[in-house]
């Protein structure tokens, strides 16, 4: 690490005889090889024949051997590991307990709670000054007795204990969460192992135990752990998309592009290769720490290289000039992106503390005011006397104490359950979230996700298993829609069948029972080849036998498959003499080369064009369009006496016959189309964004239900998306967005940059009434900045790369559609549960505050004392929120339409319920007070003595009070009017317990609370007359939901979300930031991009000079001098490529060139949904720029167009 600061692109020019004395006794620094592997293809090669001679040359300085690998003793490792870094990119510091008490102090309410607890507890020690004397009058100030002054200082206390409470359950849940996260991606990191060679034995090492210098085995299937130099491969083909986000696979070879980047996916193929970069100096680590996940300091030193360095770069090598200054660039803008703004929840709470707090302080101004006039008017007005210059410190006192009251009807005022109630909800919707596969990294994700308006889903692993399957066939002159009975089928058939898969396929593709109970088969290998595989296990054969009978080394020769032939054959010598060969390919290929077809019986019969014709119509074209990709079986003879010449290709496979056509799909996941309903009657639109083509997608998406028949929807490609958003300088419009996504339903062959187009397109539209919540899935590096953007962004637990994981705010442990149906369940839960503890705390707070109110005004003295009031206010509203924010979601959540940004917290019937019942717990408690000693007949507690003992009067108000509360609190469960408030009630435990455990508590206090909380025991009759009343509160719950709130049109809602007016300055600060983001997601593959791009526009306009007389009708492209100045304009950013795409592949262009070249010949399947077909050029220009458009090599898209036109 200590060389970090001199590592990124420095160049040290070495004469090759002398070999500079280097670290440690390496022939290499880490500089020079972290320089290397910035390189790709052939400036990579050049630069390693140039320093090193070849590649057994740097493993020489790298002191391993390519066949042996490094010897397996501790200190050569440990050595390595300290020059040259460990094989682990740093997580980001996690925060510390202190740092996230500190942000939890932030909250507003807690703030309002803060100030007045403390300003009452500084008061109550406020001990007033020498003794009253005659002159000042003897006012009876409704004078507390002693208890009550000594008991001053609870009230603050409790509060500030309350806010302790509060931010420490806040911290732990935030810290826990963390925890838990970072547990998992431990979990993750350990199973990771990787096969290396060491003293010449292959050994499966942990991930992290890799060192710069070991020889690694790569094989299909693969994720590279480090980065590092090809030594010697077969076939082999990198998917370098999660780096550069381009689909194509890159073919690898050790005289070609021997460079292998971490965080790929080896596609194809095998091969050893030699690590030269590990953990933050490898492509990946310098990303991750580009992203800030590798702690500041690295930042720092990394700037300062960056900086220096630069200069050189440019002079030396134009493709790094490019990166380094866009890495400074990024890290000049990683410096000032505004924190993410606040949840709607969080906005309309905090809106809706401040509204009571303002309330709270307009009545306690009042209380105070009209104490101090009554009191004025009572001592200089009515008794007439005049203020002395010795009375001033006991007027003082009084008014003092007046503040005091005053302060108290505030502090009653402010919901302090509130902040613990939402903690509390969210806290425990995660932990439950967890046991339905969400990890939940955000919390308020999950609240949010409750107001979800649109999805936007991956189709791959999501709506779809990720397991290729056969669903139908045609063997024998019979079309099977499902799979066929073994016993149905002609053993000639089924035996060819068999073994026309099982050694027509790479030996490494295998199926291997599933690792859990339960769990589904588990498919290694190429996806197409275990479908068929599948196929054979459901035909009730194995393939295991077949392939140990003839081993891979018994093959006598392999046509493997590649994108020009879109086949695979295999020869086999027959035991019998002769050779039969077996093909698989592309069903509108392989039957071009069939003259043959075995009949039901097994018989061969002939296979004429005619026939040909017919069989795509009825078979072939049918399964296409149920989104089905059709692949041929077939074999051929040859005898002994006639050995065709088998580097004639063409020659050998033809004459083929056509043992069986089978259809394979990556099938919707059962439980999918049921979300997907559930989440459209729930108000949520799910759109599909998928690679695949346009048929298949739009196959799949009818089965899922995102398209029903007879709906006005829109099915684009990515092509076309782009030209319909697009104005004719090819800048995105929003107008024109607003035109397309509202019917868009799947978007085929997109690219990352169109997926961040549309979600950021959706998210910043105002046709709506209200703006759309947008949640979207991703599993791919290139899906970081469409999660970003997102309102929630959901990664793939399983297939995800970690990229996309830090992007994300929930992960679905198990990659399912179904799990986001979960989340959405639960974040509406959460807002209900909000929404009903707001329903019962804001009716207490109302009653209390009028009583503490009148109280003061009229007896001057509150009939619930300080300490009841505590009881209530604090005990019972965090116990209340306990039990209201716990309640289980119910199906019946996802009926309604999601509430929407500016929907308040508080609608019209919680509103009604609130001041309903607040009406009738003060007629209550107003007649027990005025009228209640005559009722019971007992003595009146109004206007008692000082120090007199706490009254049954006062003791049966408190008591009724709270047995008001305990009902209420059954009767706010329902937010929506519904009636039987006792619907589920027995499926929270936790309610029950809480319900009973107040009520038991109640009765202690009551019976044996004394002096402290001012109660004086009751009798058995008192005690039932309380009940009595308590249970009225059901009964007037009904008589509140007959009321239609449609006619209370006087009730105002309250706690709206932030208007439309009040965008903060952040909000606008992150508009202006938009670009810059989707710049800092520029990869090294858009910057190479750019050049290709401008090279190609070169070669167009040549040749389209020499094509004006043929081909009239192409517009001018805008012509761009030059890369500086392309990269200059700063609207231009990467996903403005598309509107030059009709430049590059028209297809009408591409039909010239090729009739320049060949005649192009029939195909018969329009629908074209072979595997690697030409189809591909039309989605992604990059393909075909980096693949020197023009020269057309054969093997480039351009060449394998010919098929599909």
């Amino acid at each position: 690490m200590g060389d970090m600061a001199n590592s990124s692109i420095e160049f040290h020019p070495k004469p090759q005889q002398r070999e500079a004395p280097h670290a440690g006794g390496f022939g290499c620094t880490l500089a020079e090889l972290r320089t290397l592997m910035e390189l790709r293809g052939a400036e990579a090669l050049q630069k390693i024949q140039e320093a090193y001679g070849d590649v057994s040359g740097l493993c020489r300085r790298l002191k391993t051997s390519p066949t042996e690998g490094l010897a397996d003793n501790t200190n050569d490792l440990e050595k390595r590991r300290q020059i040259y870094g460990q094989n682990f990119i740093p997580p980001k510091q996690p925060k510390t307990f202190l740092q996230l008490v500190w942000e939890a102090l932030q909250d507003v309410t807690l703030i309002i709670l803060e100030v007045a607890a403390i300003v009452s507890l500084g008061l109550s020690f406020y001990a007033p000054p020498g003794e009253e004397s005659e002159a000042c009058g003897n006012v009876s100030g409704g004078a507390e007795d002693e208890g009550e002054a000594e008991a001053g200082w609870i009230e603050g206390a409790a509060i500030l204990l309350s806010v302790i409470c509060v931010v420490l359950v806040t911290a732990f849940n935030d810290w826990s969460k963390e925890k838990q996260f970072r547990g998992l991606q431990s979990r993750i990191e350990q199973e990771q192992k990787f096969t290396v060679i060491r003293n010449g034995q292959l050994l499966q090492v942990p991930v992290a135990a890799l060192v710069v210098g070991d020889i690694a085995q790569v094989k299909y299937g693969d994720l590279l752990p480090a980065d590092g130099v090809l030594i010697q491969g077969n076939d082999l083909k990198i998917d370098e998309s999660s780096l550069t986000g381009e689909s194509d696979h890159v073919r690898k070879a050790a005289d070609k592009d021997p460079m292998l980047l971490s965080g790929t996916h080896v596609m194809e193929g095998s091969g050893r290769m030699v690590v030269t970069a590990v953990g933050v100096n490898s492509q990946t680590g310098i990303i991750f720490t580009l992203l800030g996940a590798g702690g500041e300091e690295e930042e720092k030193k990394d700037k300062k290289a960056k900086k220096q360095d630069g200069a050189v770069a440019m002079e030396m090598q134009p493709l790094k000039s490019a990166e380094g200054g866009e890495m400074e660039e990024r890290e000049k803008k990683k410096a000032n992106v505004p924190k993410k703004e606040k949840s709607v929840l969080q906005g309309k709470l905090t809106k809706l503390a401040v509204q009571i707090g303002k309330a709270g302080l307009v009545m306690s101004a009042i209380t105070v005011i009209i104490l101090v006039l009554y009191f004025v008017i009572e001592t200089f007005v009515v008794e007439g006397r005049v203020w002395l210059a010795e009375c001033t410190p006991v007027y003082v006192q009084y008014f003092v104490k007046f503040f005091i009251i005053g302060v108290t009807v505030l502090v009653v005022a402010v919901p302090e359950g509130l902040p613990l109630a939402v903690t509390i909800s969210l806290a425990y919707s995660v932990k439950k979230m967890m046991k339905d596969n969400n990890l939940v990294r955000h919390l308020d994700a999950c609240e949010t996700m409750g107001n979800a308006t649109a999805i936007c889903s991956d189709k791959t692993g999501t709506l779809t298993t990720n397991r290729m399957t056969v669903v139908q066939s045609y063997l024998g002159d019979t079309h099977y829609k499902e799979i066929p009975a073994p016993s149905a089928l002609t053993p000639k058939i089924l035996d060819l069948l068999v073994h026309a898969i099982s050694i027509n396929s790479a030996y490494t593709t295998k199926i291997l029972p599933p690792e859990k109970e339960g769990a589904l088969p588990r498919q290694v290998g190429n996806k197409t080849e275990c479908a068929l595989l599948g196929f054979v296990l459901d035909l009730k054969r194995d393939f295991q036998p077949v392939r140990e009978q003839i081993p891979e080394d018994k093959l006598y020769k392999v046509y493997t498959f590649n994108s020009v032939r879109k086949s695979m054959s295999t020869v086999i010598r027959m035991p019998e003499g002769g050779f039969r060969l077996f093909s698989k390919g592309a069903s509108e290929i392989l039957l071009k080369k069939c003259s043959n077809i075995l009949n039901s019986n097994g018989e061969l019969r002939s296979f004429r064009p005619r026939d040909r014709d017919d069989m795509v119509k009825k078979i072939i074209e049918p399964m296409a369009c149920d989104g089905l990709r059709t692949i041929c079986i077939a074999y051929r003879d040859f005898s002994a006496a006639q050995e065709p010449d088998w580097d004639n290709e063409n020659e050998v496979v033809g004459d083929l016959t056509c043992i069986a056509v089978v259809g394979i799909e990556d099938p919707v996941r059962p439980e999918v189309p049921e979300a997907i309903r559930k989440c459209q009657r729930a108000g949520i639109t799910v759109r599909m964004v998928t690679g695949d083509n346009i048929n298949t997608a739009r196959a799949i998406a009818a089965k899922c239900g995102i398209i029903q028949p007879g709906e006005d929807f829109l099915c684009l490609e990515g092509k076309e998306f782009n030209r319909r958003i697009r104005n004719e300088k090819g800048e995105i419009e929003q107008e024109r967005l607003d035109k397309v996504w509202p019917k868009l339903r799947v978007l085929a062959r997109s690219s990352p940059t169109d997926k961040h187009t549309l979600v950021k397109g959706i998210i910043d539209s105002t046709t709506g009434e209200q703006r759309q919540v947008v949640a979207v899935t991703g599993d791919g590096t290139n899906d970081g900045p469409a999660l970003k953007k997102a309102d929630v962004g959901f990664a793939m637990g399983i297939a995800g790369t970690d990229v996309a994981k830090e992007a994300s705010d929930i992960i679905l442990t198990d990659d399912n559609f179904t799990s986001i149906v979960k989340a959405v369940m639960w974040g509406r839960n959460v807002y209900d549960s909000i929404s009903k503890f707001l329903q019962f705390q804001l009716t207490v707070n109302v009653v209390a505050v009028i009583v503490a109110f009148t109280g003061a005004c009229i007896t001057q003295d509150s009939p619930l004392k300080a300490v009841q009031m505590l009881w209530v206010n604090l005990i019972m509203d965090t116990f209340a929120s306990l039990a209201l924010a716990t309640e289980p979601p119910t199906e019946s959540l996802l009926l309604r339409k999601p509430y929407g940004r500016d929907k308040p917290l508080i609608s019209r019937t919680m509103m009604k319920n609130i001041l309903g019942h607040a009406v009738y717990q003060l007629t209550i408690i107003f007649t027990l007070l005025f009228v209640g000693e005559l009722f019971f007949d007992i003595d009146s507690g109004r206007n008692a003595p000082l120090h007199s003992p706490p009254s049954e009067h006062y003791t049966i108000i408190f008591n009724t009070f709270v047995m008001m509360q305990l009902f209420n609190e059954i009767n706010a469960r329902k937010i929506h009017g519904e009636r039987n408030v006792f619907d589920g009630i027995f499926g929270n435990p936790i309610f029950c317990t809480i319900v009973l455990g107040t009520f038991g508590i109640q009765i202690v206090i009551v019976q044996f609370g004394g002096k402290p909380f001012s109660c004086s025991p009751l009798s058995t009759e008192q005690w039932l007359w309380c009940l009595f009343v308590g249970v009225g509160e059901l009964v007037w719950g009904q008589v509140i939901a007959t009321i239609p709130t449609s006619q209370l049109k006087c009730l105002k809602e309250a706690g709206h979300g932030p208007g439309k007016d009040e965008m903060t300055d952040e909000e606008l600060a992150e508009g202006e930031e938009e670009i810059d983001h989707a710049e800092r997601e520029l990869r090294r593959g858009q910057i190479l991009w750019f050049r290709g791009l401008n090279r190609i526009q070169t070669q167009i306009r040549v040749v389209k000079a020499f094509r004006s007389s043929l081909y009239e009708g192409l517009e001018k492209p805008e012509s761009k001098s030059s890369i500086h100045n392309f990269m200059a304009t700063p609207e231009f950013l990467i996903n403005d490529y598309t509107h030059n795409i009709p430049l590059i592949d028209d297809t009408d262009v591409d039909e010239n060139e090729e009739r320049l070249r060949a005649p192009p010949p029939p195909s018969p399947n329009q629908n074209n949904n072979a595997i690697d077909s030409g189809i591909y050029l039309t989605t992604h220009v990059t393909k075909s720029a980096t693949s020197s458009a023009f020269s057309s090599r054969p093997g480039s898209p351009l060449h394998s167009v010919e098929t599909s036109l």
